[in-house]
Formats: C-alpha cells, sequence, structure tokens
C-alpha cells in the first residue's frame, strides 16, 4: 500500500499546508523552546548559587526525572499513535500538556524555604512532574511534521518554522530569564510563573491551529511496545541518526549548563549570561533560510558536517576567553551560533525524514513511537549535561553558596568553567561528526523506499 494523502478525522483533504498551519504548528516551539533553555540554562546555577545545594547532588537532580522519561517518551508515543479520535492521533495530547505543564514548571522554580538537601529533593519532585507533563506535549508535537508534509524538503520548510519560534524562545528564555530571574529567590518565583504563562499560550495555538491540518500518513499503529522498539532498532537511519543527534545535544547542554558560570567567573559578569545568549540566538533568528539552502545544496548531511564544524572549532575558541575578554568570547558564541542554528533545523527535519521512510517500507504508524524514543534521549542527554558540567566544576572545587554568603571561588574551579564550557563540549561534536559520516539516508533513499508501492498503486482495485 502506498502512503496517500489522508487527513484528522471529520476533515476534507487538502493538497498542502497553509501559511496559518505553518505559522500555528510553529509557535508550538515556543514551548519546546522554553522548556529546553531555561531548566538547561538556570536550574543547575539556581539549586548550587541560591539553593546552595552541592553541584553534583544539583547535577543529579536536573539528570534523574529524564531517566523515567527514557521509558515515558515511548509510551507516549506509542499512546499517541494508536490515539483515534475526531481530533485527530495527536492533537488530544497537545491539549493534555497544556494543561500540565505550566503548572508544574512554576512549581519547579517556587523557591522553597529550603536550602540543601531538602531544597534539592523539593526541586527534583517539582522537576520529575514538569518532565513527565512536557513529554505529553512534545512527544506528540515532534511527530506531526512527518505526518503534515510528504515531501522531502516540504518538511524541512515546515521544520524551519518550528525553528524560527525556537529561535524566538531561545532569545525570550536566554535573555528575559536570567534577568527577571536575578540572584534571589522573589526573582525565581516570579520567573517560574512568566514563562509558565507563555507555555500555556504557545501550547494552544498549535492545537487550535492545526485543526484543518492535511495527514499524509494513513498506516496504522502496529504492535505492542516492545516489538515497536524492536523495529526502531533495526531501522538503521533511526539509530545512527538518534545517535548522532545525542551527541550533538549532549555538546550543546554541557555549553548551556555552564553559561551562568562562564558568564560570572570567567567574565566577571553575571549579566552577561543574556547577553552571550543573544549572541547564540542571533543566528538562529536570521540564517534558517540560509540553512535550508545549503541542505538542497550539500543535501542535509553535508549541511550538518558544516554547522558541527563551526560549533566545534568556535568551542576549542573559548579557550583563549581569559586572555582575550569578553568582546572575543561573544564572537566565538556568535559561531557557535551559526552552527546550533544548522544542527537544530536538521536534526528535525531528517527525524521526519526517517519517520516517513519508516512507514513506507512498514506500513504502520510508528512516528509517535519514534519521535518519543527520540525525546527521552533528547532530554536525558540535555540533562546529562547538566550533570557533566556539575561533575566536572566539583571536581575543580566549586563552592556551593547563597546569596547571602557569596563565596571566592577556588583557581581550580575557575579553570574547571572554562574547560567544561569549551573542551568538553568540542570533544563530544568530534563524535557527532564521525557518526554523521555514518548516516546514510537521502532524498534518493526514500524516494526508492516508496517507488514499489507507488508503481504498484495503480493495479490494486
Amino acid at each position: 500500500m502506498g502512503v496517500p494523502l489522508v487527513c484528522n478525522d471529520s476533515v476534507t483533504p487538502t493538497s498542502g499546508l497553509t501559511w496559518g498551519q505553518r505559522f500555528g504548528y510553529g509557535v508550538g516551539s515556543l514551548c519546546t523552546g522554553t522548556f529546553s533553555v531555561v531548566p538547561g540554562l538556570l536550574l543547575l546555577y539556581y539549586m548550587t548559587n541560591v539553593l546552595a545545594v552541592p553541584a553534583f547532588l544539583a547535577g543529579v537532580v536536573v539528570f534523574a526525572p529524564k531517566v523515567w522519561d527514557l521509558a515515558f517518551s515511548p509510551l507516549v508515543g506509542q499512546w499517541s499513535d494508536r490515539t483515534v479520535s475526531r481530533l485527530g492521533p495527536r492533537r488530544p495530547w497537545l491539549l493534555a500538556g497544556a494543561g500540565l505543564l505550566p503548572v508544574t514548571f512554576a512549581l519547579t522554580f517556587i523557591g522553597p524555604p529550603l536550602t540543601g538537601v531538602p531544597a534539592a529533593i523539593f526541586v527534583g519532585v517539582a522537576f520529575l512532574l514538569a518532565s513527565s507533563a512536557y513529554v505529553v506535549f512534545e512527544v506528540p508535537f515532534k511527530a506531526m511534521p512527518a505526518e503534515m508534509a510528504g515531501d522531502y524538503h516540504e518538511r524541512t520548510t515546515l521544520i524551519q518554522w518550528r525553528m524560527v519560534f525556537v529561535a524566538v524562545a531561545l532569545a525570550v528564555s536566554g535573555i528575559l530569564a536570567p534577568g527577571i530571574a536575578g540572584q534571589t529567590l522573589d526573582g525565581y518565583r516570579t520567573m517560574g510563573v512568566v514563562f509558565a504563562a507563555l507555555m500555556l499560550v504557545a501550547m494552544l495555538v498549535p492545537y487550535f491551529s492545526t485543526a484543518r491540518a492535511p495527514m499524509t500518513i494513513d498506516a496504522e499503529a502496529k504492535g505492542t511496545l516492545r516489538e515497536q522498539l524492536a523495529a526502531a532498532r533495526s531501522s538503521k537511519p533511526y539509530m545512527w541518526l538518534l545517535g548522532l543527534s545525542c551527541a550533538q545535544m549532549l555538546a550543546a547542554g554541557v555549553m548551556l549548563a555552564g553559561s551562568p558560570y562562564f558568564a560570572a567567573y570567567t567574565l566577571n559578569d553575571p549579566g552577561a549570561t543574556s547577553t552571550l545568549f543573544a549572541a547564540l540566538v542571533g543566528p538562529l533568528l536570521v540564517t534558517m533560510p540560509l540553512w535550508v539552502w545549503l541542505s538542497r545544496r550539500l543535501d542535509k548531511k553535508g549541511a550538518m558536517l558544516l554547522s558541527s564544524a563551526m560549533f566545534l572549532t568556535a568551542s576549542l575558541a573559548l579557550l583563549a576567553t581569559p586572555a582575550l575578554g569578553a568582546l572575543y568570547a561573544h564572537l566565538c558564541v556568535v559561531i557557535i551560533g551559526l552552527g546550533y542554528a544548522g544542527l537544530q533545523l536538521l536534526q528535525f527535519s531528517m527525524l521526519a525524514d526517517v519517520i516517513a521512510h519508516d512507514a513506507a517500507i512498514s506500513g504502520s504508524r510508528r512516528g509517535g513511537m519514534f519521535t518519543g524514543l527520540w525525546t527521552a534521549a533528547e532530554n536525558a542527554v540535555q540533562s546529562l549535561g547538566a550533570l557533566v558540567f556539575g561533575v566536572v566544576i566539583g571536581i575543580g572545587g566549586f563552592i556551593s553558596s547563597d546569596p547571602a554568603t557569596p563565596i571566592t571561588q577556588p583557581g581550580g574551579a575557575l579553570t574547571a568553567i572554562v574547560i567544561g564550557t569549551s573542551i568538553v563540549p568540542a570533544v563530544v561534536m568530534v563524535t557527532a561528526i564521525w557518526m554523521t559520516l555514518q548516516y546514510d539516508l537521502t532524498e534518493d533513499g526514500i524516494a526508492a523506499a516508496q517507488q514499489p508501492a507507488e508503481t504498484a498503486a495503480p493495479t490494486e482495485t
């Protein structure tokens, strides 16, 4: 059987996506971008420098909920694959996430009257609930492009809209969240409420705007979760893409967790966290059309290798920051941002390709399950980045504190902060580049997978 154009239940088939559907779907990335950035950027620092949680324990708190996500995300993916409703398979889950995530996110930064281990336990439980609520929204949301766009390059165009709003989310989160939070409990409480409200709106917009979006995968979800996981493992393109993307996300996660420390202790300016983020997300806001063009000229694999090389080179260049100063550091981060923009676009465009390829050769709807595994891995490795950075600065002798008792950090801790934000991400990115070279799914490969069914389709009467 082929993969003809079909739509959500009760929706008349159309030939493509409207501007409003692309735009509305993209708005959902204000939520995914915000939830990825704010905890990744501020949660570790919030615990070590406001709640006086030891660095290693704080890293564990950030990472531990993502271990649960490794099991929960594939389940949500399978459940959404099997959902049958007049709203379609994915949209009910978007609505459920909108009802759960804002409250639990605000609780994570509520600023309990606790410090040390008790504070770590409170934040850990709240963050576990928030992470689970996020999965309920994110997994179905990320599965939708493969079903809304049936063309290899149309999927890149749709993902471009997502990346535009990811860039906006990064800018708003990375620039405004540190400014609102400051160094106080009240600041973090205010920040939590403000960004919870932002995410609520961002989740509701794609729910309403995609009500009449076309669907291009009509396969049914088949098999138990174990059988579908086995199918995912048997997909060579999926497993290589998952592996290389995890390495890329781990490199970004380490650097993200280290940014407030780099600003405060290397640049001696805690407020530089916002300007560093502006340097990072500026390229995301303006270079997406360039990366779309490069993905057509170099193919997606070639464009990803270029973006990874830019990230790697500029990360290593950050080592010279203590000697060359803040302006130099910001210029390096701009180059990192250029590479990061390409990685963000190409990862999810290639994921949509893999889902479409699997549907063509299997006849099963497994996009939600594939995306669930992806989301679990993505969330885990991003949080692992915070744990890795926490271990690095812990080895360097970093001393946790609260605003009432500021600490002068030892020289080893200052050195560890520079290493953690430069050498460690660069080493991880080397692994990502090697794995990208092994990835072999191209436009021709997808076309070849679909061709037999399309050739046979006219005789099926």
